[in-house]
């Protein structure tokens, strides 16, 4: 075991002008005043994560009534594609009949 360094006699100064009151009362002091922040932080946060909650709500309303508004145009659109494609075939049938063709040649012709 190695021996230790410096003389066994030496006297110790101790601090004896150390005023312990009010050490613990600043150390307590700040201690409350972090536990004050911390509250203010969490009750901030709570409020927070309220609303992100009404607007996850809200987001998920919009994208719901969007997918409707984007399904609604897209059925109109083939309706008008559909009746445009009905309306240009009554127009051809109408030249073919009006040019001398009858019903059986044009059905010939479609197949």
């Amino acid at each position: 075991m190695a021996r230790p360094k410096g003389s066994k006699n030496k006297t110790r100064i101790v601090n004896a002008n150390v005023d312990y009151a009010a050490v613990v009362a600043e150390k307590t002091a700040e201690k409350e005043k972090i536990e004050s922040e911390v509250a203010a932080l969490t009750a901030n946060l709570d409020d927070l994560k309220t609303q992100l909650k009404a607007k996850k709500a809200e987001l998920k309303a919009a994208t719901k009534e969007l997918t409707k508004a984007e399904n609604k145009k897209a059925a109109v659109e083939a309706k008008a594609a559909e009746e445009a494609k009905k309306g240009e075939a009554e127009d051809v049938l109408k030249k073919l009949l009006a040019s001398g063709m009858t019903a059986e040649e044009i059905l010939a012709k479609l197949q």
